[in-house]
């Protein structure tokens, strides 16, 4: 990624409304888009062009079921079944086999040329293109599996899961899917997500995928350090990247930022700080 788009990324964190869609994408430039200097724009214009022709297959599907995008007097189930056959049933967006075990399941750029993503990255599609249309789509950071909710957060409403084509989640089914993460349905985990949280996530998937696969450090590390420019993540990042940069050579960089973090921890967890020096220290001795 370029320092201009990396710039544009951390610039639309910090917006009052920062753009989902825009966020997923400029992901995109650490792993595959590339755009010479201030060509971003020209860069993202198929992703945009895409989004822009499902928001035209959800148009003609809102006139045929003559529905009003902005009408409140829609039940959400309406509208929710309305996006299912337009988004999973006309355009095939979903899930399949084997998106697991894929880097391009993350990236959103790749998702609206293939058609297939994480449950998370395949929401990502549904909520932008609701809000281009004028529709009430959100999504919903259920542990285990993203979804959709469609409707008021507040009010009247309707989940669905967009991986799996657009069905409408029941109470149980809802209980089911948390339980199968080791939880317990409760409201809090029933709330609006908002993008930099839905931006976190995706990026905690990408470095999952690198983690499992060590040849993929540096992928690891990107995904880590646009964590890193969002205004809300763990500082367990900060420490993370030291150990990443560690890894990928850069000893000098890596141990300066373990002691950095080791006097942040020294207030509260003196122990770990120790250790955290130790690999600092460590890491030098690589230099040699």
């Amino acid at each position: 990624m370029s320092e201009e788009s990396r710039a544009r990324f951390a610039a639309e964190a910090r917006a009052e409304q920062p753009s989902l869609d825009l966020l997923c994408l400029l992901i995109g430039f650490e792993a595959g888009l590339e755009a010479g200097p201030g060509r971003l724009d020209e860069a993202l214009a198929p992703s945009f062009d895409a989004l822009e022709r499902l928001a035209a297959v959800v148009r003609a599907a809102l006139r045929d079921a003559a529905l009003d995008a902005g009408a409140a007097e829609t039940p959400p189930a309406e509208t929710a079944a309305v996006l299912a056959g337009a988004l999973a049933g006309s355009a095939d967006l979903r899930g399949g086999p084997g998106v697991y075990k894929r880097l391009e399941s993350s990236l959103l750029h790749e998702v609206l040329r293939r058609g297939r993503g994480l449950p998370i990255t395949v929401a990502t599609v549904w909520i932008a293109v609701g809000r281009m249309v004028g529709l009430p789509v959100y999504g919903v950071a259920l542990p285990g599996h993203f979804v959709v909710g469609v409707g008021d957060p507040a009010g009247e409403h309707v989940l669905v899961d967009a991986f799996h084509g657009g069905r409408i989640l029941s109470t149980e089914d809802t209980e089911d899917l948390v339980a199968q993460a080791g939880y317990r349905l409760s409201p809090d985990l029933l709330r609006a997500a908002i993008p930099q949280d839905i931006v976190l996530r995706t990026l905690a998937n990408i470095r999952n995928w690198a983690a499992a696969r060590p040849e993929h450090a540096r992928t690891q590390l990107w995904a880590t350090e646009l964590s890193l420019l969002l205004p809300r993540h763990p500082a367990q990042l900060r420490l993370e990247r030291a150990e990443l940069l560690v890894k990928t050579g850069h000893f000098t960089e890596g141990a300066a930022q373990m002691e950095e973090y080791a006097t942040i921890l020294d207030a509260f967890d003196p122990d770990s700080a120790k250790r955290v020096r130790f690999e600092a220290k460590a890491a030098r001795f690589r230099l040699n």
